[in-house]
């Protein structure tokens, strides 16, 4: 357990250590240029200004998603990223958007606050459609 006293009497809190938002998640590809076709043109993700042969990366409104080329390099082999889940306003017009594309996916499953599909990409990386119940 942390002692956040000791914190309190250096001047610092809790919240001086606090995780303020995402900053990105990163995958892990093989062949940058068709994975960004697929995340551009299929899953519908809007590229962002930083660009390179080996690297690019979409604006995902407080958050960035980003394909690496040169991931195997650093211990991240291509396809075997996971974890990215894309937040939609029609998840069942989604999942037959990636469908026609002949994107390897699920079913969509109903949990208590949202519905999910999980799929992969051409490289094999796992991800996600998520549509939230919640109306903001």
């Amino acid at each position: 357990m942390v002692d956040y006293s000791i914190l309190k009497q250096s001047g610092h809190s809790k919240e001086d250590n606090m995780v303020k938002e995402l900053a990105f998640v990163v995958y892990s590809v093989r062949d940058v240029p068709r994975a960004t076709a697929f995340y551009r043109d299929v899953v519908g993700l809007k590229p962002g200004e930083l660009s390179s042969h080996d690297w690019v990366e979409f604006n995902l409104g407080n958050a960035t998603f980003a394909l690496d080329g040169a991931g195997e390099g650093v211990g991240m082999p291509p396809g075997h990223s996971n974890g990215a889940a894309f937040e939609v306003d029609d998840i069942h017009a989604m999942r037959q958007k990636l469908k026609d594309a002949g994107t390897d996916l699920t079913d969509v499953h109903e949990l208590a606050p949202c519905w999910i599909c999980f799929a992969k990409d051409p490289e094999g990386n796992r991800f996600s459609i998520h549509q939230s119940k919640n109306v903001h």
